[in-house]
């Protein structure tokens, strides 16, 4: 099992997806990858190995056990049915008889088809997701698991699978250490056992975690720096004159020791000047390195196929049965049908009261059969009709396009081919739409009063069904091709208005200009025009004499509209619709087949600002990162220090703290000022330190019905469980524990987000009860995902932040002054002026997201700062740099808590305090860390069996081992009782009586207004934003104006000259469209643009 590290932007995923044979086919590679001796051309690699990406890409409706059984029922069984079969000959032959539970487990792996299998189950017991298999995974837009269990579910959709060849990619984010260290020695019992190849890319490894792996794989700017056995890599680096220092993880060192940055602090050989080593030479000293050396004799040496047994690689795309792939794609679709039932029970809400709309405008009582002016009534109703039914087919749209990542994802993973995830979409709609067309037809039909004939009724009835058919077909091929919702929409409303313009019913036939002839004949709404008609205007009722007293006044209407007026176009409508159904639903199928996602731009910034930042020599080695000022980083100190003490104190030393060196307000210090620590800097603008006591908190929810099904008879689920604790000004404190174990909600309860369930106990704001209303005002709340708008730059950003939030008694100047400190405490003044960008597409990198995440929150000058994970999706470097931004912040004299997974020891020993939880909502740890975690080692050291901590662990990642659930079966206790009967808690508890008292003289909080600013000012801060959104939104801006050219050259072009012709009724009827068509094209389009 091998590990590959790298700092940020060094090419690690490029390198994983390379060996997966995933990368990009219009990317030029070079070199050779070959598997068992084998090329990538020779067999399959997509399917004989699995990547698993660092994005958690999944059906949001689907639960956490569906999701696995889908995977599993698409990557089959292998070859394990093969080898059990062998594996029985051999036995049989042998007088070998196998234990009956492990023969039935093993044929229980081997079958194939089953809807759910042990292997589902196997795998989410191991990755720790039992407990929530049947939740749904949730998205952006319906709540789910936690990010940490959507990264485990990512993980688990592949090793599902008989793929023993594994890519994994940045697998732990989101997962707190002890969760990864027992999935990552799972995997490594996994590939000793099975002989298995995984090799992991990780961020923030622990050491022991990191210990876990055999092989290391360093990579500095697309260079290998060393590959090979992780027990010679400490050994290497020292040979280069670079030593890890005590208290330091190995992996973070490995992550810095090639940064130009971070390298000069782990310099050992005195007896020389330290200079920067680059890459390169780190890789040709690698060279002449005796594991580099074994290396190339090994790659020399070309690989012997006959070494390897053919069944170890996959030779065939789909490896199942296309009928057990059509039955689970099948079987998936009908499940998100039943999830989404509310999308088709609102549609079918939406065609009812249109359907009543219609049916009462077009009364039957206001409707006779007199002469042809009547019939064009009865026309305009039946084109209503299939209007309606046809825009019907619009909400395909975005239920597509939000399903295409998925496919996507499935494709390329060879799960199934295409047409399996097309044809059960297609099939499984048509009851919807027949009930849909139902439902309209017995609204409208005989209330309108249509031909009261009952074949004619049911003939209706065929059309609207195949309408809304051959719409919802088009709406998919239009998806499938344009990708994204924008293109999409602009793509939808242009090809609407086409098959609009020339269906013969806006402009007839003998009027459409000889150039877009071709159109009429090509516009599935032709057809169905001259279907309805038809069908309707050759009942026996319209054959009475027309005003000529010759022809019948339906056939004479049928003239006039220019309509054919053979009963035989019935027919020919129907046999058309059908061909347009199959036609676009094959076209959706082909583009799904042979069409990537629309790439992803990777501008940063301009080549006139790289080189202008490449001559000041301000630039780093990483695109994305650009180096702080010298003075600043003089004084603030990289959380990697090497003389083994606390970083923060060090930090603070060399900022000339006073007193206590550490700054930490213990529990111990009761004399103390119960509000904690004294600020470290000052501020433009004053702030009142605030502190937040909370007592006996508990947390509820209404029990799910899945648990409800399962037997469970409480009305509540309870997440917390009396949490009583204290944050304090100056006082950095963690709120840690595992996987679940109410961390975020905890916070979310005492930050006033949490809207549903039921809330008890007592929680004051330096002694007086808080009012949430007042506390949103002074308290500001860090979220895990980084949300921004990403055309502003990151000074208008706070800008924009400071001036709807400071108190409107701060003027203009000092605002603008506030916003410039901030910047420079985060350490975001170099990228003042830098787009904010995209997520993972343009702009800033995650860690300066992180970083103006904060400084958001921060120009609104709160007192109380809370963070959900501010290091989580961080490798150590860029983690290092938030936290001394968190530290920062903290020195100002605010009081800031932060839930936090994985911590290394230097992030970890960073913070003062820590309030640590057990899953179940409960307290077990509430205090403070201590230099070198001394104060947490020593609680849990002396509970009576718990081990000992070993030499160079880390304390975080030791403390959640020793106090899990495992861990209390074990030693038969309960930690929470424990806490609650130890001389710390009975501390805590005096300290938050003391907290929970207002100081003599003490005023609660009081606002007048419930905004810090008017209505003006805010409605003048909005526009300023959009202003400037608009201007940089070049692509939107764009696809407004070709909508508008192309519309307009459609238009202009169809009703050519149309208004010199004034002759009749049917010239101005002409024109009259053509005003309508404008009106009504552009407003529909703009509308669903403006939705964007």
């Amino acid at each position: 099992m091998a590990l590959l590290l790298g700092p940020p932007s060094s090419g690690k995923t490029t390198l994983l997806l390379a060996l997966a044979g995933k990368l990009d086919n219009d990317l030029r590679v070079n070199g050779e990858i070959s598997y068992n001796g084998y090329k990538l051309n020779e067999f399959v690699p997509r399917k004989t190995s699995a990547y698993i990406s660092q994005n958690d890409v999944h059906i949001g409706e689907m639960t956490v056990k569906e999701t696995l059984d889908f995977s599993a029922r698409c990557q089959g069984v292998g070859t394990r049915y093969d080898l059990l079969s062998e594996l029985a000959r051999r036995e049989k032959e042998a007088g070998i008889f196998p234990e009956a539970e492990l023969d039935l487990f093993m044929k229980a792996t081997a079958m194939e088809g089953t809807e759910s299998s042990l292997i589902t189950d196997y795998t989410l017991k191991i990755l720790g997701l039992d407990i929530c298999k049947d939740t749904i995974v949730g998205d952006e837009m319906q709540r789910g698991v936690s990010g940490g269990q959507k990264k485990r579910v990512t993980t688990g959709e592949m090793i599902v699978g008989p793929t023993k060849t594994l890519f994994m990619d940045e697998i732990s984010t989101g997962l707190d250490s002890s969760t990864t260290y027992q999935i990552v020695k799972c995997f490594q019992q996994i590939v000793h056992l099975t002989e298995a190849t995984i090799f992991m890319s990780l961020l923030q490894p622990a050491p022991e975690t990191f210990d876990l792996f055999d092989d290391i794989i360093l990579i500095s700017e697309g260079q290998i720096v060393y590959q090979g056995p992780r027990d010679h890599i400490v050994e290497f680096f020292e040979s280069c004159g670079f030593r890890c220092p005590e208290r330091k993880g190995t992996a973070d060192f490995l992550q810095e020791v090639t940064s130009r940055k971070d390298q000069e602090q782990y310099w050992a050989n005195r007896s020389l000047p330290y200079r920067y080593i680059t890459v390169s030479e780190f890789a040709n000293r690698f060279k002449q390195f005796h594991v580099g050396m074994q290396l190339e004799n090994e790659l020399s040496v070309p690989y012997d196929k006959s070494r390897g047994h053919r069944a170890a690689l996959v030779f065939k795309k789909y490896t199942v049965p296309t009928m057990g792939l059509l039955k689970a794609c099948w079987d998936k679709e009908w499940l998100l049908i039943k999830r989404n039932a509310f999308v088709y029970v609102f549609k079918t809400g939406q065609i009812v009261i249109i359907g009543i709309i219609a049916a009462t405008v077009f009364f039957r009582t206001n409707m006779h059969q007199r002469n042809e002016a009547d019939a064009a009534v009865y026309i305009g109703s039946i084109l209503f009709t299939m209007i309606m039914n046809m825009f019907n087919g619009f909400a395909e749209l975005p239920l597509t396009i939000a399903r295409l990542p998925i496919f996507y994802k499935h494709r390329d993973h060879l799960f199934h081919p295409p047409w399996t995830y097309t044809l059960p979409n297609f099939i499984l709609r048509i009851p919807i739409t027949m009930f849909e067309a139902i439902v309209w037809v017995l609204i409208t039909y005989y209330t309108i009063g249509l031909a009261p004939e009952a074949s004619r009724f049911f003939k209706h009835l065929l059309l609207v069904f195949l309408v809304q058919q051959m719409a919802a077909g088009m709406f998919r091929f239009i998806s499938g091709v344009s990708r994204t919702m924008i293109i999409a929409n602009t793509g939808g409303s242009l090809m609407l208005l086409l098959v609009f313009l020339l269906g013969g019913f806006i402009l007839p036939k003998s009027s459409i200009p000889n150039w877009w002839i071709w159109g009429y004949w090509i516009s599935p709404l032709t057809y169905g025009y001259n279907a309805f008609t038809v069908n309707e205007l050759f009942a026996p009722r319209w054959s009475k004499p027309s005003s000529d007293g010759r022809t019948p006044i339906g056939i004479a209407t049928l003239n006039n509209f220019d309509v054919f007026t053979e009963k035989r176009w019935y027919w020919i409508g129907v046999a058309a619709l059908v061909g347009f159904i199959i036609l676009y639903n094959v076209l959706f199928t082909f583009a799904l087949m042979y069409l990537d996602p629309i790439g992803k731009k990777q501008a940063i910034i301009s080549e006139e600002e790289a080189s202008e930042m490449e001559g000041e020599g301000n630039f780093s080695e990483d695109p994305r990162l650009l180096k702080p000022e010298p003075n600043r980083e003089i004084a603030l100190q990289s959380l990697s220090s090497t003389d083994g003490n606390n970083t923060r104190e060090v930090a603070m030393q060399q900022m000339g703290s006073r007193g206590n060196p550490s700054g930490i307000r213990s529990v111990d210090s009761m004399h103390e000022s119960a509000t904690g620590v004294a600020p470290k800097r000052g501020m433009v603008l004053p702030f009142q330190p605030l502190a937040m006591s909370f007592d006996s908190v508990n947390y509820y929810v209404d029990m799910p019905a899945e648990m409800k099904g399962q037997g469970v008879t409480d009305d509540r689920l309870q997440l917390l469980r009396e949490v009583t604790g204290a944050f304090r000004p100056g006082v950095l404190t963690a709120l840690m524990g595992v996987s679940g174990a109410g961390k975020t909600t905890l916070m979310d309860v005492l930050a006033g987000r949490k809207t549903g369930g039921y809330i008890e106990g007592d929680v004051r704001i330096s002694g007086f009860p808080k009012n949430q209303e007042t506390f949103a005002r002074i308290s500001g709340y860090c979220e895990q995902t980084d949300i921004h708008s990403p055309q502003v730059t990151v000074r208008e950003s706070l800008i924009y932040s400071a001036f709807l939030r400071l108190p409107k008694e701060v003027n203009n100047e000092e605002k603008m002054k506030f916003v410039d400190e901030v910047m420079d405490l985060v350490e975001l003044n170099n990228l003042k002026d830098a787009i904010v960008g995209l997520p993972g597409v343009t702009g800033l990198s995650t860690e300066q997201r992180k970083r103006l995440t904060i400084a958001v929150e921060l120009v609104a000058n709160p007192s109380i700062i809370f963070m959900d994970e501010p290091t989580s999706g961080l490798d150590a470097r860029a983690a290092a740099i938030v936290m001394r931004t968190v530290r920062n912040t903290v020195d100002t004299g605010r009081t800031v808590v932060c839930t936090i997974h994985q911590p290394s020891i230097d992030i970890f020993e960073a913070f003062d305090e820590l309030l640590l939880m057990k899953r179940g909502g409960q307290v077990i740890y509430s205090g403070p860390l201590g230099r070198n975690s001394h104060k947490i080692i020593e609680y849990f050291e002396a509970i009576p069996e718990v081990p000992k901590i070993k030499d160079k662990y880390n304390p975080a990642t030791w403390m959640l081992e020793v106090s899990s659930m495992a861990a209390e079966v074990r030693l038969q206790m309960d930690f929470a009782e424990y806490y609650k009967s130890s001389s710390l808690y009975q501390r805590n508890k005096a300290l938050i009586r003391e907290l929970g008292t207002p100081p003599p003289g003490a005023k609660d909080l009081y606002f007048p207004t419930q905004y810090s600013q008017s209505t003006w000012e805010q409605f003048k801060s909005c526009l300023w934003k959009q202003w400037l959104t608009y201007w940089r939104s070049p692509d939107y801006n764009l696809v407004r104006f070709f909508f508008t050219l192309a519309a307009a050259f459609l238009v202009g072009t169809v009703f050519w000259r149309v208004g010199k012709n004034r002759d009749n009724t049917g010239d101005l009827n002409t024109i009259i469209g053509a005003l309508y068509v404008q009106f009504f094209f552009f407003f529909f389009f703009f509308l669903v643009l403006f939705n964007q």
